[in-house]
């Protein structure tokens, strides 16, 4: 997911009224931490937690998204994932091609 910086932000998060608050307790370190990130970005400290607390909230939300499908969505779905690959030489060169995450 990408990040934005704080200029990049959406008009919703820039015109929204924030009238919630969020308490933490942090050790000393933590939120020496988090000061001197918040600094780095241009940021003030509580900007820069709830940019990244958002952030991570998106992206588990995200990760456990349920995906709902009638009975012939479902058998499509099943007929799609039991077949072969389309191109299973390809499929297999892809396969063992050296990974550029090493």
């Amino acid at each position: 997911m990408p990040t934005k910086t704080p200029d990049q932000s959406d008009d919703h998060e820039q015109t929204a009224s924030k009238t919630k608050r969020l308490n933490l307790r942090l050790t000393p370190e933590h939120k020496s931490l988090l000061r001197k990130a918040a600094e780095a970005r241009g940021e003030r400290l509580s900007e820069y937690v709830v940019r990244h607390a958002v952030m991570a909230a998106e992206s588990d939300v995200a990760d456990r998204t349920v995906f709902y499908a009638n009975d012939e969505q479902f058998e499509e779905i099943q007929t799609i994932l039991s077949s072969p690959p389309p191109n299973p030489d390809k499929l297999a060169e892809l396969l063992k091609a050296p990974s550029t995450l090493k």
